[in-house]
């Protein structure tokens, strides 16, 4: 599910509202390691008002959000967003596909063409690209 946010803009003397979008985003190799990049996606996500859930080797939590070791069926997921290599991601290709998200997205590193293919057959897009990078461009 989308959840939304209003933001108040003063323009002349007149304000006016811009429905901003949010996007229940799914973090898979999330990590409570600062130098992570999951763990700063997370957090960006986070200042950015999205929902997250995370999914990682071991049990933590990093900014509230709990990172779960199972693959659990999550609700309305808008957003994947991968931090896992190819041969990683291979235990999660029914998984994610079953949580039918709107987007994979593929982070450096985690490129993956035979997932690319299974996740088109199903109608979800793949975007390949940096979610810290989309964040700080306001093109997530």
């Amino acid at each position: 599910m989308l959840s939304f946010l209003y933001l108040k803009y003063k323009s002349n003397k007149s304000y006016f509202y811009k429905k901003i979008t949010m996007k229940k985003t799914l973090v898979i190799g999330a990590s409570v390691n600062p130098e992570r990049y999951s763990f700063m996606a997370i957090n960006s996500l986070l200042k950015k008002e999205h929902t997250v859930v995370a999914i990682g080797q071991k049990v933590g939590e990093v900014a509230g959000v709990k990172i779960q070791t199972k693959q659990i069926p999550f609700k309305n997921i808008h957003t994947v967003t991968l931090y896992l290599n190819p041969k990683g991601q291979r235990d999660y290709y029914n998984y994610i596909i079953g949580l039918q998200p709107k987007r994979v997205i593929f982070n450096p590193g985690t490129e993956n063409p035979e997932f690319y293919a299974l996740l088109g057959i199903n109608n979800i897009k793949v975007e390949v690209a940096c979610t810290l990078v989309l964040l700080s461009t306001n093109q997530y």
